[in-house]
């Protein structure tokens, strides 16, 4: 039986971040995936818990929670008719296939592979928040035939080696070729399902070393449970702060705060 007052310092910590994840998912945007993964590396080690395999552990249990905010995103931008469900039948098997093969070559690497993996993506994420800009254009149709086939599969697995739905490669990708950005993000939702679903599947089978209390596979139940209900609860608080206010700036700084626990998370993988 695991010690309750380490189940009760879990428990807090976690309910920080999911309240913290829930806000700013509403507030800009943002899947909460890019949070999460490195809050939970960062409290599991905090609590005593590592081995070679805490990252997949952190992988499978931010997709899992992306399972359930996906599918109710999906049905609220669905009824406003926001949902492109061409773009989003057309895209899913190829992102389906790279998230699987994402759980694939995860299953295989230790956490350090995976924390620098997390760094150097998490580092151009944070730079497309801070610099991107809604006009930048590289065509003005979705891509077809080779490069919906290259672009797919490429989407789904470095999704699943960050932990992240859709959001954050999927809006930046639909908005370049000219999809309104309420469009791209009601779309972007339903691509964390596709890459959710198969990937949490495949980590399910996974049995890593060490692993925090009460792990089934490689996602951590308290964690998932705790998560998927703080974020139910305060996501619409961060969507109305974002009427209150402008989300510009916020945006910038949450860039830079992304930017920040990317480059510490490959400093340690670079073993600084």
């Amino acid at each position: 039986m695991p010690d309750p007052a380490l189940l009760a310092q879990m428990l807090g910590l976690l309910l920080v971040i999911g309240a913290f994840a829930g806000v700013v998912a509403g507030l800009l945007g943002v899947g909460g995936g890019i949070v999460l993964v490195p809050a939970f590396f960062y409290t599991f080690t905090a609590l005593g818990y590592g081995g070679p395999y805490l990252m997949q552990i952190c992988l499978a249990t931010s997709l899992a929670t992306i399972i359930v905010t996906s599918i109710r995103s999906v049905r609220a931008h669905n009824a406003r008719g926001a949902v492109e469900w061409d773009i989003l039948r057309g895209w899913a098997p190829g992102i389906a296939i790279g998230a699987v093969l994402g759980v694939i070559m995860a299953a295989g690497l230790h956490s350090v592979v995976l924390q620098a993996i997390f760094g150097v993506l998490g580092l151009l994420v944070g730079l497309y928040l801070a610099f991107g800009r809604t006009h930048w254009r590289l065509g003005e149709e979705m891509p077809k035939g080779v490069g919906r086939a290259t672009a797919g599969p490429v989407m789904g697995f470095l999704s699943v080696l960050m932990g992240i739905g859709g959001g954050s490669f999927g809006v930046p990708l639909m908005s370049l070729y000219g999809v309104a950005i309420h469009r791209a993000v009601a779309t972007a939702s339903g691509f964390g399902l596709v890459i959710a679903v198969p990937s949490v599947a495949g980590f399910l089978l996974l049995r890593p070393e060490d692993p925090p209390p009460w792990t089934f596979g490689a996602v951590n139940l308290p964690a998932f449970a705790v998560i998927v209900a703080t974020t139910y609860l305060t996501t619409p608080l961060g969507v109305r702060l974002a009427h209150a206010m402008d989300p510009k700036p916020l945006k910038r700084v949450f860039a830079v705060f992304i930017m920040l626990m990317a480059a510490n998370m490959l400093r340690k993988a670079l073993g600084y």
